[in-house]
């Protein structure tokens, strides 16, 4: 067997670990250092590769940058910033037909934007506003899917734990990367509010009317997101205009939320402790998966596989428009059986040298810029993609009553509309490099 086929051979064998439910970072380290041995023939330079690649991978400062934006999470759950957040776009547009659903997901976007993960935003935001779209006579169907749907938007606007390592996996810079998903972020919460306020207009049933909130209270529920706001200048535009690097970024973050939630008298000795055992417990399995994924890249490396099938792509001369749609297929595919992280970890380092490689009229920058945007909302879409989408299963398991069946037909829409805005950024890349080129 030659090492390309030893190659081909070992995804066979992760998957058939990942459905036998072996943690996807072992799986990987599994494969990775199996693959190695049969490579080498001797386990001398497998302990060797082990101490090189872990060193290599937990030396990068950039990965410093992932427990503090969960921490910022975790700060943002005790500061009751996602309850101030859904209260002002309740405020505003709840007293519409299907307005506290359409409420529900800015209060995500804006959550999302001081968070950076979809599983964090969608568990939150599910305990604020599932008892309040209940209330509100909305369907557990239209309920548990708007919220699985719009916790997605923790990954894809800026801060996001996934967009940093692809950029440290694809070697761009985090702050054109932050920069770029605004727009497909604004557009998907756009497109998840137009797909609930067609289903309340055909489903009326599914969702109930509250009376509008008085001017001054709605006035006063806008002035207390003034810290989400603060936060996300800070942290955002501090990056961007270079005051600050990503990593010092995501430490003032962290330190604004916690300032924020001990102001708002939900930090103490015991929920600070409480929030740095959640964020080491949710570091640790990240970064297992990178250390599984580094070792599995590496022998993946070792074999020639990804050199190989992308001279493979790009001397069989096939359309590179073609060739990316293939791609993002694959991603929707695995998105049905891995989690985001672990589809980015383990496909980046094959598809990015064939994207690379070819021609699509854009400079290497913007077509890597482009294809992680890219990559990231089809993995967003994984989230809820029944019938293993990871965002359905926290949501629906926050709403007891209300069958699995009946979010997976209630989340079709929203699946419907990211698979619209990605066809569109496919067709039209200058919707997402706007902002770098102005």
């Amino acid at each position: 067997m030659t090492d390309i086929e030893l190659a081909a051979w070992s995804f066979v064998v992760l998957l058939g670990l990942i459905f036998a439910r072996i943690p996807i970072g072992l799986s990987m380290a599994f494969c990775g250092l199996l693959g190695a041995y049969f490579i080498y023939g001797s386990t001398l330079p497998i302990f060797n590769q082990l101490k090189q690649v872990t060193y290599s991978t937990f030396s990068n400062y950039n990965l410093s940058i992932i427990p503090l934006f969960l921490l910022m999470g975790q700060f943002s759950a005790l500061g009751g910033l996602s309850q101030a957040l859904f209260k002002c776009a309740e405020g505003w547009v709840g007293h519409r037909r299907g307005g506290v659903a359409i409420a529900a997901i800015g209060a995500c976007a804006g959550f999302g934007a001081i968070c950076g993960s979809s599983l964090a935003t969608a568990a939150t935001m599910g305990q604020v506003a599932l008892p309040e779209l209940k209330r509100a006579g909305y369907s557990g169907a239209l309920s548990t899917a708007t919220l699985a749907a719009g916790g997605t938007l923790g990954i894809l606007i800026p801060p996001s734990v996934v967009l940093v390592v692809y950029a440290i996996l694809a070697e761009q810079n985090i702050a054109k990367l932050f920069l770029a998903a605004f727009i497909p972020g604004i557009l998907a919460a756009i497109g998840y509010a137009i797909v609930i306020s067609l289903y309340v207009r055909f489903n009326p049933g599914s969702a109930g009317v509250i009376k509008p909130m008085p001017m001054r209270d709605r006035l006063m529920a806008t002035v207390n997101v003034w810290p989400v706001l603060l936060i996300f200048l800070a942290v955002v535009g501090g990056i961007y205009t270079g005051t600050f690097t990503p990593t010092e970024g995501a430490a003032v973050g962290a330190f604004g939320t916690g300032i924020a939630a001990w102001w708002a008298g939900g930090l103490n000795l015991r929920t600070l402790g409480a929030s740095i055992y959640g964020t080491a417990i949710a570091t640790g399995m990240i970064y297992m998966i990178v250390l599984g994924a580094g070792l599995y890249n590496s022998f993946l490396a070792l074999s020639q596989f990804p050199q190989e099938l992308a001279q493979s792509v790009i001397e069989f001369g096939m359309s590179p428009w073609l060739v990316l749609i293939a791609i993002l297929l694959v991603y929707l595919a695995l998105g049905c059986v891995m989690d985001s992280l672990s589809m980015i970890l383990l496909t980046i380092p094959i598809f990015y040298p064939i994207i690379i490689g070819l021609d699509f009229g854009l400079t290497l920058e913007e077509t890597a810029i482009w294809f992680g945007i890219l990559v990231l909302i089809v993995v967003e879409v994984g989230l809820i993609t029944p019938p293993v989408g990871m965002n359905l299963f926290v949501i629906n398991n926050m709403a007891k009553n209300t069958p699995i069946s009946q979010t997976y037909r209630a989340v079709i829409p929203f699946v419907v509309s990211d698979l619209v805005r990605t066809a569109i950024l496919v067709a039209f890349p200058t919707i997402i490099l706007f902002v770098l080129r102005m």
